[in-house]
Order: structure tokens, then C-alpha cells, then sequence
């Protein structure tokens, strides 16, 4: 990636993730928990979300490596589960929302594409790509059913009780299933998110 690239797809990066997490924070007010709101987490401010290590450091770090696919995260927006009206269904609807959020994104992005690519500057295009991209991998990376990413909330919440015991196991190797799902597996999906981003573009970009 060229340095214009870089900043670009960063930029788009961060937007993406304080959408995720204010996504979370909404979803979870709607359940009936302000915690989010009283602490000031509802804004579009990316000072309030960003996280040094993963706003910034690991994206870098993802932009010198082969193969254009940025991964990061913001600072998760604070949640109480337990003032949720709808328990183990609220918790799956406000781990759910930051995911869906980032799929919106991909979906209107595509769209605009569709409609107007003929009429838009090419670094238009190449932007609303990288939107595209950026968050289809924040979607699948977080719909993972891995502690702490957000599918393993929805996966908590969808388990059967006599079930639970998974997510105790989860808890516990969660860190290792994690690195060996980014190390060994993620390049395995790669080619499945560059399918969807084709496919909401309507045409064989990626």
C-alpha cells in the first residue's frame, strides 16, 4: 500500500469501529441500559473510542503486511447486561447490532457504487472499496464465536442451558482459539469476504 492508501483505509478503519461500538451502546439503550450514554460513549467523537493499540498500532501493523486486509478495534463501549430488560435475548440483540452495523455500511457503500460508478472520481471508488472491505472483515472477524468478540455474546445467549459449559471453555482458551483463528485460519476467510464484497457490488472487483 502507498502512503495515501494507507491513511485512507485508517481513516475509513476508524470511522468503521465508532460506528460498531455506538451501534452496541444504542442497542443496549434500547434493552433499557444508559450506562453507555451516561458515560458520553454515544457520540460519533473518535476521541472517545479510539484505542492506541488497535485504532492505530495494530492497523499499521496490518498495512505493511501482504494481502491489503486491516484488522483493529475501538474501545468497547461499556455495557451492563444485567439491565437489560430482555436477559439473554437483549444480550444477543447488543452483540449483534455492532456487526450489523458494520454490514449496513458494506451494503450502502455497494450501492453507491452500483449507482453512480460511472459518474464517480476514481479515489471515490477506490475509497468506497475499502469501506467495502474494511467492514465486511469487521463483520465476519466479529461474528467469530470467540471470547471477547461479539459472536461469542450471541453464541452465549442462542446455547441451550445444559450447553453453558462451552462458553466456560471459551472463557478459558479463549485467547489461544483466538490466535490460532487469526494465524491459521483468517486467511481461509479472506477469499469468502472479497466473494460477499463482489457480490454487493455486483460485479467481480476483489
Amino acid at each position: 500500500m502507498d502512503i495515501a492508501t494507507i491513511i485512507i483505509s485508517i481513516a475509513i478503519l476508524v470511522f468503521s469501529v465508532v460506528i460498531h461500538e455506538v451501534a452496541h451502546g444504542l442497542a443496549a439503550l434500547s434493552q433499557g441500559d444508559q450506562t453507555a450514554k451516561i458515560m458520553g460513549r454515544l457520540t460519533l467523537n473518535p476521541i472517545k473510542h479510539i484505542d492506541p493499540f488497535g485504532s492505530i498500532i495494530l492497523p499499521l501493523f496490518c498495512a505493511i503486511l501482504p494481502g491489503g486486509i486491516i484488522l483493529g478495534w475501538a474501545k468497547p463501549v461499556p455495557v451492563n447486561f444485567n439491565a437489560l430488560r430482555s436477559g439473554k435475548k437483549g444480550e444477543a440483540l447488543v452483540a449483534f447490532a455492532g456487526p450489523l452495523s458494520n454490514i449496513i455500511l458494506a451494503v450502502v457503500a455497494g450501492l453507491v457504487i452500483r449507482g453512480f460508478a460511472s459518474s464517480l472520481p476514481d479515489p471515490a471508488v477506490i475509497a468506497l472499496s475499502i469501506v467495502i472491505i474494511t467492514n465486511l472483515v469487521l463483520a465476519v472477524f466479529n461474528l467469530v464465536p470467540l471470547p471477547p468478540l461479539d459472536g461469542s455474546r450471541i453464541l452465549a445467549a442462542i446455547l441451550p442451558h445444559k450447553a453453558r459449559y462451552i462458553m466456560g471453555i471459551l472463557d478459558r482458551y479463549g485467547l489461544i482459539f483466538a490466535l490460532v483463528f487469526i494465524f491459521f485460519i483468517w486467511q481461509l476467510v479472506v477469499p469468502v469476504v472479497y466473494f460477499i464484497a463482489n457480490l454487493i457490488i455486483g460485479a467481480r472487483v476483489f
